[in-house]
């Protein structure tokens, strides 16, 4: 099995695993972000969770291979 695929599988793998997670919490929970207070269903939490995770790992992989390519 090649690297790349081995990393779709990982990705599609934990992609499934976070949308399981997801689904299984639909209740309303009440967060407090800085001064403001909001209730929103857990999944939502979960999922803006996840994303920003994503993204940052997508980003921090971004700014570590411009850096090795510059050299």
């Amino acid at each position: 099995m090649t690297r790349t695929k081995a990393k779709l599988i990982g990705a599609a793998v934990a992609a499934v695993i976070a949308i399981i997670l997801v689904v299984q919490n639909t209740e309303s929970v009440e967060t407090r972000i800085l001064f403001a207070t909001v209730e929103r269903p857990r999944a939502v939490l979960l999922f803006i969770t996840v994303f920003l995770g994503f993204a940052l790992g997508l980003l921090s992989s971004f700014v570590i291979t411009g850096r090795t390519k510059k050299k």
